[in-house]
């Protein structure tokens, strides 16, 4: 597929994104009950083209969810359960020795590794070692693998749902900073409500299973991460989200004193960049012909939450990292 976006092909795509991110999301509902915010921020994940971190307890239909994602674009899906003794060539893929029965000689053969797929979910990134880590996450970045000396593209398009268990720390290896900024999203799923959890219960423990169709395909996906870049957005909405993420490093002009006094590390500019890319997504998910302040104040929460950090004073008095971010967003909104 070219790399440009034709402007006919895009008005057309912007015209009916919005139905198709309907019919995305009610072909999802098949299988997943009601976490609709969550569908659309893994959506917008999606249509960026880039990776997400999941953050929740267990049994809230995580891989269930990009499982289903998977089965309504028509792509595959794969699971890497990390656990301390996942090494980087169980990800990866190793080279093996294979014999070859007319000729009799040997030869090392790559078995590809369960990266090589479309939709990746890694559960519980944070149960690994930095070394398995570091190879993860090195894939995300370069999207390929590399062994001995040959290095191979992964297929496309690709992308990577983390998962995080936020109640379990024995025996977990906690995602560095840097580590945790290669993921543009960061994605709280939070309980049911109890009459979706009602519903829920009712369809998983019955004799029906859910069929989900192919809404959309991979092509499709990657014409539409194509559309997002391409979707305009004026200096003064840029210069909105520099002076935004600005406002979350202490020590700077645009600091409040409650910043400097409350944040230890404020986001690096791959947030300004995500909050513009995430701003053309929320745009053309709805089908607005730009990129607005508003769109991107929605995405800011989803950009910023695993990319500030708060010292010990704020830990002290009970301030985290959400209720700073609405502080610094509430302002822009008034």
């Amino acid at each position: 597929m070219p790399d440009t976006v034709n402007i006919a092909d895009t008005k057309e795509l912007i015209e009916t994104l919005p139905e198709r991110t309907r019919n995305l999301r009610e072909e999802i509902a098949k299988a997943i009950v009601g976490q609709q915010r969550v569908i659309d921020d893994v959506l917008l994940g999606l249509y960026c083209g880039e990776h997400v971190l999941l953050t929740g307890v267990p049994g809230l239909a995580k891989t269930l969810l990009i499982h289903s994602l998977a089965q309504a674009l028509n792509l595959e899906f794969k699971r890497i359960q990390f656990t301390p003794d996942l090494m980087p060539a169980d990800i990866t893929g190793t080279e093996i020795i294979q014999d070859d029965p007319v000729t009799g000689t040997r030869e090392l053969k790559f078995m590809p590794g369960p990266v090589f797929t479309n939709l990746l979910l890694a559960d519980e990134i944070n149960r690994t070692p930095p070394k398995t880590q570091a190879a993860m996450l090195q894939t995300m970045q370069e999207r390929q693998v590399t062994a001995g000396r040959e290095t191979m593209a992964l297929p496309k398009p690709f992308h990577v749902f983390a998962t995080q268990n936020p109640i379990e720390m024995e025996g977990t290896y906690q995602l560095p900073e840097a580590a945790t900024d290669r993921f543009m999203l960061s994605v709280l799923i939070n309980y049911s409500s109890p009459v979706e959890e009602v519903d829920m219960v009712r369809r998983t423990t019955g004799t029906d299973t859910a069929e989900l169709g192919h809404v959309m395909s991979g092509d499709d996906l990657l014409a539409v991460q194509r559309l997002v870049r391409a979707v305009p957005v004026a200096d003064e909405v840029i210069r909105f989200a520099v002076d935004l993420v600005g406002s979350t490093r202490p020590g700077t002009e645009q600091a409040s004193e409650r910043v400097n006094r409350f944040v230890r590390w404020g986001a690096g500019p791959r947030a300004s960049q995500y909050l513009i890319l995430g701003a053309k997504g929320r745009a053309a998910m709805v089908g607005k012909p730009c990129a607005d302040i508003d769109d991107v104040r929605s995405v800011a929460p989803l950009v910023l939450r695993h990319r500030v950090l708060t010292n010990f004073k704020a830990r002290a008095e009970g301030l985290d990292t959400e209720t700073l971010l609405n502080e610094l967003i509430k302002p822009a909104t008034a």
